[in-house]
């Protein structure tokens, strides 16, 4: 999988922008991947291509989930979404001329986002990284794999938390409202 292009030319906000850069970003799925142990049974390219959707979706759901109290967010959230709809168009038209067919990139996403908050409202009260993580070894076709669950968990987990630090921390403070 090659790396995404640049950011769509969009009227993005600062905290929008920084919320697609960190989504986009690949460094922590590389690293994940290369240290996923010997002993994963998923494909290391199954592994990237389903942490990188991990991660722009989680991105996404935390805006929502975040910024409950912020008159904003689903402007916030609509913004971001827009911006991915983009790249993947861009991506789906790269990949499409690349391997001869067509692709829908933003479609895996939806369809990922539906799988994984599926699975969330069906073990209400779970805790939601290990809901997640066994949800991604299952898109990875590993569901026993406990280190292929474990790579998705800690990707979500670093996900909220990250987006939770580019987001401003209070809505009253940050003229959000």
């Amino acid at each position: 999988m090659t790396d995404p292009p640049e950011l769509p030319n969009l009227p993005l906000d600062p905290v929008t922008e920084g919320l697609f850069n960190f989504a986009i970003d690949r460094e922590d799925v590389k690293w994940l991947v290369a240290n996923l142990p010997a002993e994963a049974t998923a494909e290391a390219n199954t592994v990237e291509y389903e942490l990188q959707l991990v991660k722009i979706i989680f991105v996404g759901w935390s805006i929502l989930y975040s910024m409950e109290e912020c008159a904003r967010r689903q402007e916030m959230a609509e913004r971001y979404w827009q911006a991915i709809h983009e790249l993947s168009a861009n991506i789906s038209q790269t990949t499409g001329l690349m391997i001869g067919k067509e692709v829908d990139y933003f479609a895996a996403v939806r369809e990922r986002l539906d799988q994984y908050l599926g699975a969330l409202q069906q073990d209400n009260g779970a805790d939601p990284a290990g809901v997640v993580g066994r949800e991604f070894a299952r898109c990875c076709g590993a569901p026993d794999d406990l280190f292929t669950a474990m790579a998705g968990s800690r990707l979500f987990v670093a996900t909220i938390s990250r987006t939770k630090e580019i987001l401003p921390p209070s809505p009253a403070r940050s003229g959000l409202n």
